[in-house]
C-alpha cells in the first residue's frame, strides 16, 4: 500500500542533503584525527552548520564516535531525512501499513540506489511518526518490546495487536 506523500519520509531531501553530511562527518572525523578538539569548538561548529543545513536539533546524534554505532553512511542518512510531519486523519489502514510493512525488517532492498540503500534505516523515521501522531497511545517499550505476563511468561504483541493498541 502506498502512503500518502505527508506520511512517506522524504527520500528526495535525504538524498540531496546527504554527501554535504557526509562529507561535513568525514572532514570533522579527520579533523580530530589530526588535531584536538577538547574545547569542542569544531563540534560546535559541526553542529551549527548541520543544524543550519537541516533545522534539526543535533543534540540527538552522536557526531563523533559514530564508527561505535552504525557508521558514518547511516548517520548522515538519518540526519539528511527530514522529520516526520504531523498528519490529519491518519486511516487505520495507514497506521497498518506502517506496522505491517514499513517497521518489518526486509531482505529486498537495493544497494545500487539511494532509497534502496537506505531503506533498512528508516526505524527511526517511522517511530518518531507514530509517536509524534499517536500521542495519546505511543508507549515504545509498551508496544514494540518484548512484555512479560503475571505469570512471567514472556511474550511479544502481534503486528494487529500494536495496531490496536496505537489506534486507541
Amino acid at each position: 500500500m502506498k502512503l500518502r506523500k505527508e506520511i512517506e519520509p522524504q527520500l528526495e531531501v535525504a538524498e540531496k542533503l546527504y554527501s554535504k553530511i557526509l562529507k561535513s562527518l568525514i572532514e570533522y572525523a579527520e579533523f580530530c584525527d589530526e588535531n584536538d578538539d577538547e574545547e569542542n569548538v569544531e563540534y560546535q561548529k559541526l553542529e551549527e552548520k548541520l543544524h543550519i543545513l537541516t533545522r534539526k536539533d543535533m543534540t540527538q546524534f552522536n557526531l563523533w564516535e559514530w564508527w561505535e554505532e552504525e557508521g558514518v553512511e547511516v548517520l548522515a542518512f538519518r540526519i539528511a531525512l527530514p522529520n516526520p510531519l504531523e498528519v490529519e486523519n491518519i486511516t487505520k489502514e495507514e497506521l497498518s501499513e506502517i506496522i505491517c510493512n514499513r517497521l518489518q525488517w526486509s531482505d529486498d532492498f537495493d544497494d545500487d540506489n539511494f532509497n534502496g540503500k537506505f531503506s533498512l534505516y528508516l526505524d527511526n523515521y517511522y517511530h518518531d511518526f507514530l509517536k509524534l501522531n499517536f500521542k495519546r497511545t505511543y508507549n515504545y517499550s509498551k508496544i514494540f518490546c518484548t512484555q512479560k505476563n503475571k505469570d512471567k511468561s514472556i511474550f511479544e504483541l502481534t503486528n494487529e495487536e500494536k495496531v490496536e493498541k496505537l489506534w486507541g
